[in-house]
Order: structure tokens, then C-alpha cells, then sequence
């Protein structure tokens, strides 16, 4: 491959980027059914053409937007929270992580893919097949950290894993809703999950004091 092609790819690449960076942004908005190549060109300044090079139906673009979406979650919450040790400390930084990600603003619509799950519930398809798998990959991820406290010895051996990682995944969809409509901090989402791995772990020092 030679220079100057490696320069197109770089180039294009860049530009499917900064595309996507918008869909999803968008989709926080108005949705994965109000996403469309035409508003995209129109907030982009480009031309609609142009993106049909990129993807050929909607169905496509919120397809790509969807795995868009994933990529960012794994670099900005999961990756981040992974470099602490394993156990309580990595469960409560996944959550700070997915808080901050919400207090910080990164998308304007607070989370992509609880605005794409009530979007979606119910309905059939490849869009709605492909959400699901995502939002299965998170609450396997949030089981697996629990069982490896379990197996380090730092939740007890009957932990109901299940039900904790529903109820820590409930207080970010929570904390996420709250920010966005009645203006309040993600404090009670922390403290929520802070006090509950406090009062199970078998050592408190682990975690940072309540507040």
C-alpha cells in the first residue's frame, strides 16, 4: 500500500469516526429511529452522498452506531475501572466510572443505550437483536467482576450475584435518568452501591468511607 493511500484510508477513517462520533450523540437525542444519513450530512456540513459511501441504509448507520457506542463505553468506563485490582475496588470504580461518564457529559443524552433499550423494547429485528447482545455483554461483565470478589474472598461465598448486579445496574440507569430530568448529581447512585459493598464485603477498608 503506498503513502498517499495510506493517507486516503487514515483520512477516511478519521471522517467514519467523527460521523459516528455525531450519530451517537444524536441517538441520545432523538433516538436510533430519528438517526438518518440526511440529518447527519445536515449537522455534519457535508453531503448525504458522501455518506452513502460509509453505509448504504439506516439500518447500517445504526448498526455502526451501536458498535460506535460500545467502543466508547469499553474506553471510557470499562478500561478505566479495569487497572484497579480485582475484586470491590474494580466493582465500585466500574460504577464511578459509569457515573462520571454521566456527570461529565460525554453524550448529550446522558447514555446511549438506555435511551436505545426503551426505544427498542418489544420490537423484533437486527437492531434491536444486536442491543440486547451489547446490554448482555455489560451485565455479564458486572456478574463476572462479582464472582471473582466472591473467589478473592472479598463478598461472602453466598452472594446473590445476580440480584447484585441488577441492583448496581439499576442505580446508573437510575443516576443517569435523575441527572437528565430533574437536574441532581449522581451522589445517591454512589452512595446506593457504596453502602451495599460496604455492608457485605469482609473488609471495609477496601472501599472509600461513605459521605
Amino acid at each position: 500500500m503506498t503513502t498517499k493511500t495510506d493517507g486516503r484510508v487514515v483520512r477516511g477513517d478519521r471522517t467514519r469516526n467523527a460521523v459516528l462520533d455525531a450519530a451517537v450523540a444524536m441517538a441520545t437525542e432523538s433516538g436510533l429511529d430519528g438517526l438518518s444519513l440526511g440529518q447527519l450530512a445536515e449537522r455534519l456540513g457535508v453531503s448525504k452522498s458522501g455518506l452513502f459511501a460509509h453505509w448504504r441504509s439506516k439500518e447500517e448507520l445504526q448498526l455502526a452506531a451501536i458498535e460506535h457506542a460500545r467502543k466508547m463505553w469499553a474506553d471510557l468506563v470499562v478500561a478505566p475501572a479495569l487497572q484497579q485490582p480485582r475484586g470491590v475496588r474494580r466493582i465500585f470504580a466500574l460504577h464511578e466510572a459509569r457515573l462520571r461518564f454521566y456527570s461529565d457529559n460525554v453524550l448529550p443524552g446522558g447514555c446511549f443505550f438506555a435511551v436505545a433499550e426503551f426505544e427498542h423494547t418489544g420490537r423484533t429485528g437486527v437492531v434491536p437483536d444486536r442491543l440486547g447482545e451489547v446490554l448482555g455483554e455489560w451485565l455479564t461483565l458486572l456478574r463476572r467482576l462479582l464472582r471473582e470478589a466472591v473467589d478473592l474472598g472479598e463478598l461472602p461465598a453466598d452472594l446473590d450475584v445476580e440480584q447484585l448486579a441488577f441492583e448496581i445496574d439499576a442505580a446508573g440507569v437510575a443516576a443517569m435518568l435523575h441527572t437528565r430530568l430533574l437536574s441532581v448529581s449522581t451522589a445517591h447512585a454512589r452512595t446506593a452501591v457504596l453502602t451495599r459493598l460496604r455492608a457485605l464485603t469482609t473488609d471495609p477498608t477496601l472501599l472509600p468511607e461513605e459521605r
